[in-house]
């Protein structure tokens, strides 16, 4: 299509501030983006789409529009909503640059210029896409009058009878057609989808869990470019359609992939939804690494209040929670930081919370290969008027590392693969800002309490800072293995021969703290019996249970073996 086409359709509303040679000029795609330097996701052609969040100051548009001038781009559209009329500045640099400009108006939502591009350059489509698409366009404007994705699913349910579903890459529901999926359906899909993505198999995939055939669709992702499939495995939505579409023609292919492009613009604008609360985590977490007065802090909360808070008046604690991805030796170049600050935002969506906009909340910033999220706790509203004692504390209320990847260890275990790992650190919770510093770093050695451990998906929280496991994982294998042989080897073999049980005596009698009456009843042994077998495992090893030197090098040494 031709840039002219824009401005000859009124529904679009589009003004053109600058450009007037260059209307000929072919659009070959669309590309909505708030990136100061969004060059890797260009390949020429696009018409791009901006809401001008990366702008701060008027010598922010120069290299913004030298950058899409590079890449070829066919014009960009700038929105009003952010800033009113379009920046001077702006426009200036566009036209030394000769790159058509035009305006947005704010009652005009991105995503119906999106999908009006989309359909202009895709051409003909097969008759049930069109059917659908047109008919149902104003759909995924996400307005009062539009039904967002799970409307163009229940389109799919009662034109081609397809149930379909809409699901995060940890399993999460984001949309759908009629019943939801079960839980460990969903997880279970979405693990076979990252594992597909991650060893870079087009889609779409076929799985099968519990006995019904699933395909399964990548919806792109924002500004989606080619290149390693790890980078952007573990932030990708999915749609997940109830049938084989290993033996469809290529027109119903045709039309799920439409479809994918719909659901990737609401994405896109949930995407820009978090732009500001990125923001505000990116200005507080500088704030705190900068060792600014915790006053400064705090006001910078205040004013972050309103976003971050479903009760702006009330007074919060808060948690910090640190996130890293590491790949393997020869991934060092991937873009870990902004991974794990996607993929933290999805693990900290409150799916009880009523609307998608008020389910995430969470405000993540990432520095270096690290994300880091602040997260509110409000005080509960029973325990305002609650004693002291029935009130609930703040750690209560708050996250817990030992249950925060409960839900979502298998599918990032499959998207991770064998060359990937995902460690979380929680801190505990504080009641101000002059305790944010301590809790990042809290966090910090949290998370690499966690990343000494085995497996691929890890998280450790402030409580284990305090305990004997902060050590254990520092020390070097070889070490651990001499240590826990010398001790255990003689109980293992014996047990191995004679059956006897010694290792969990010994397990027993120690978590008894030494009692022969508790451990016998914990054993359902007689105490003579229980006295024989720690008298055994004395002479095995040469050491004396009475003392408590010897009881904590076999309490250890269970620990690390």
């Amino acid at each position: 299509m031709r840039l002219r086409a824009l401005l000859e359709n009124d529904a679009l509303g589009l003004r053109l501030l600058g450009g007037e040679d260059e209307l000929d000029r072919g659009v070959r795609g669309v590309m909505t983006t708030d990136l100061k330097d969004p060059s890797r996701y260009l390949s020429g052609g696009e018409l791009v789409l901006t809401g001008l969040a990366w702008r701060r100051s008027p010598e922010d548009s120069e290299p913004f529009v030298r950058i899409l001038a590079g890449a070829q781009v066919a014009a960009l559209a700038a929105g009003e909503a952010e800033l009113g009329d379009v920046p001077e500045d702006l426009v200036a640099a566009c036209s030394r640059h000769r790159l058509p400009l035009f305006a947005v108006n704010e009652s005009v939502a991105f995503a119906t210029i999106t999908e009006y591009v989309v359909r202009q350059v895709s051409g003909e489509r097969a008759g049930d896409l069109a059917a659908v698409v047109d008919r149902h366009r104003r759909l995924m404007t996400s307005g009062p009058a539009g039904g967002g994705p799970d409307a163009v699913l229940d389109l799919l349910g009662s034109d081609l009878d397809l149930r379909a579903w809409v699901l995060s890459p940890t399993g999460r529901p984001i949309a759908g057609a009629g019943p939801a999926l079960p839980a460990e359906v969903s997880t279970a899909l979405a693990g076979e989808h990252l594992s597909a993505v991650r060893t870079g198999r087009p889609g779409p995939h076929r799985a099968t869990v519990r006995g019904t055939v699933y395909s399964l669709f990548p919806v792109p992702a924002p500004g989606a470019a080619p290149g390693d499939p790890r980078e952007g495995v573990l932030s990708q939505w999915l749609l997940a359609v109830e049938a084989d579409a290993g033996d469809w023609p290529a027109e119903r292919l045709d039309l799920l992939q439409g479809v994918t492009q719909l659901i990737a613009v609401e994405r896109d604008r949930r995407e820009s939804a978090r732009t500001v609360r990125r923001r505000l985590a990116q200005e507080v977490l500088e704030l705190i690494q900068s060792g600014a007065a915790p006053a400064e802090i705090g006001a910078r909360l205040r004013v972050a209040a309103p976003v971050l808070l479903p009760v702006p008046d009330a007074a919060p604690h808060w948690q910090v929670v640190v996130a890293r991805v590491d790949w393997g030796p020869d991934g060092t170049e991937l873009a870990a930081g902004p991974a794990a600050q996607s993929l933290l935002e999805e693990i900290l969506v409150d799916p009880s919370a009523a609307g998608p906009d008020s389910a995430d909340r969470i405000a993540v910033a990432h520095s270096g290969g690290e994300a880091i999220a602040l997260v509110p706790l409000p005080v509960l509203p029973d325990a305002a008027g609650a004693s002291d004692a029935a009130a609930p504390s703040a750690s209560e209320q708050g996250l817990h590392a030992d249950t925060l990847l409960e839900s979502v260890r298998t599918p990032l275990s499959a998207g991770l693969g064998d060359d990937g790992r995902l460690t979380i650190g929680v801190s505990a919770a504080v009641a101000s800002a002059e305790g944010l510093r301590g809790a990042l770093e809290e966090a910090r050695h949290s998370r690499r309490v966690a990343a000494a451990r085995p497996g691929r998906v890890c998280a450790a929280g402030h409580h284990e800072l305090a305990s004997h496991v902060l050590l254990l994982p520092f020390v070097p294998d070889d070490v651990r293995r001499a240590f826990t042989a010398r001790l255990l080897d003689p109980l293992r073999e014996y047990d191995v021969k004679h059956r006897a049980e010694l290792i969990p005596t010994l397990e027993a009698f120690l978590a008894s703290d030494g009692s022969w009456t508790r451990c016998a009843q914990r054993l359902h042994l007689h105490v003579n019996t229980l006295r024989y077998r720690v008298g055994r495992i004395e002479q095995l090893t040469g050491r004396d249970l009475s003392r408590l030197e010897d009881k904590l090098d076999f309490f250890l040494a269970l620990r690390m073996g």
